[in-house]
């Protein structure tokens, strides 16, 4: 794309963030106290169930709402009390793609993707050539001429990522993205959003409630609750071993691999203990189910289910051990001290 040349992405930083919504008697903290860093070139998300603060927190980037405390620097700059003028100039190095679209209706694709270069006062010929090299981007290259309701919901997706790279941002913003999309077409959008990053080197926070869509596309992840950022770290990390509650919870929904309470009832049912094994490349499972089976103990796996990201595989089983007790309990205790083993107990 010859008007869109990869730069920089832009760092954020959130120093002590804290939003505090007051009307009347009432006050509501959406956002509390908040730290965060994501680095140029980076795709950070950002998730946590409703009210947990993510649109609050896309709103102090874009300079949509202000902290009540606390710093938010881009690329080192504190735009916290920046006048609305140096704002508006700001805004033209941060795209934005939300859940429902956004496009205008009486537009065409084109002139959808036009419209944020007509605001910047770009020259029709060159409007012209910046939004076919979009249109090619996205792979809308035919699909110019045609009004928003005479494209998929994915294709309106694509020409919504065109216009938010209209103005060659450094910094992506993405509000639920992919939520009104089926799971094909996000699987697409997300592509789509990765070959952004990997060829423009645009920073993108990505905010959404769905952890197969960090799993996805996410360098980091930051996991809100109640305002706050109860965990942050790699993507691998916090899907191979949570740390918090919520983040368990999040991770549960797309790797399915514990089972629920009337699968670990039928599972009782059987002879032997039963134990979940939080399964690693450094984990000491392996070794110690070796030493089990050479004493006589019977170990079969029951459930679970591993998964490679970021090039490496992790994931959980739930192994029946039948034998000798004090062998079991030997394995078990080992267990506990190398790696996460948790007993379902009757």
């Amino acid at each position: 794309m010859t008007n869109i040349q990869p730069r920089t992405g832009t760092r954020v930083e959130f120093q002590g963030v804290t939003k505090v919504f007051s009307s009347g008697n009432t006050s509501v903290t959406a956002l509390d106290n908040i730290d965060l860093v994501v680095e140029p070139g980076e795709i950070l998300g950002v998730i946590g169930y409703s009210g947990a603060g993510k649109s609050t927190l896309v709103r102090m980037i874009n300079g949509l709402d202000t902290p009540t405390s606390g710093k938010l620097l881009l690329d080192g700059t504190n735009i916290v009390g920046m006048p609305e003028k140096q704002i508006r100039s700001l805004r033209r190095n941060i795209g934005m793609i939300f859940q429902q679209f956004n496009l205008m209706r009486s537009r065409t694709a084109a002139g959808n993707i036009a419209y944020p270069l007509k605001l910047a006062g770009m020259p029709k010929e060159q409007r012209q050539q910046r939004v076919a090299e979009l249109l090619d981007f996205v792979g809308l290259s035919d699909r110019g001429g045609n009004y928003p309701e005479q494209l998929s919901g994915g294709q309106k997706q694509r020409v919504g990522i065109a216009r938010a790279l209209a103005t060659n941002p450094t910094l992506l913003l993405c509000d639920e993205a992919t939520s009104a999309l089926d799971p094909e077409t996000t699987h697409d959008v997300l592509a789509l959003l990765r070959r952004v990053n990997q060829e423009l080197g645009i920073t993108i926070v990505v905010i959404t409630h769905e952890m197969d869509v960090v799993r996805s596309i996410a360098d980091k992840v930051a996991v809100m609750e109640n305002g706050k950022v109860v965990e942050f770290g790699d993507v691998y990390q916090v899907f191979s071993a949570p740390k918090t509650q919520v983040a368990a919870r999040f991770v549960a929904t797309t790797l399915r691999n514990t089972p629920d309470q009337i699968e670990a009832d039928e599972l009782l049912a059987g002879d032997g203990r039963l134990f979940t094994i939080n399964l690693t490349e450094h984990s000491g499972f392996f070794t110690a189910a070796a030493e089990a089976r050479s004493q006589g103990v019977s170990i079969n796996i029951v459930h679970g289910g591993i998964t490679t990201l970021k090039h490496q595989s992790f994931g959980k089983i739930t192994v029946r051990l039948t034998g000798d007790p004090e062998v079991i309990e030997t394995f078990y205790q080992r267990l506990q001290r190398t790696t996460e083993c948790e007993e379902i107990l009757r």
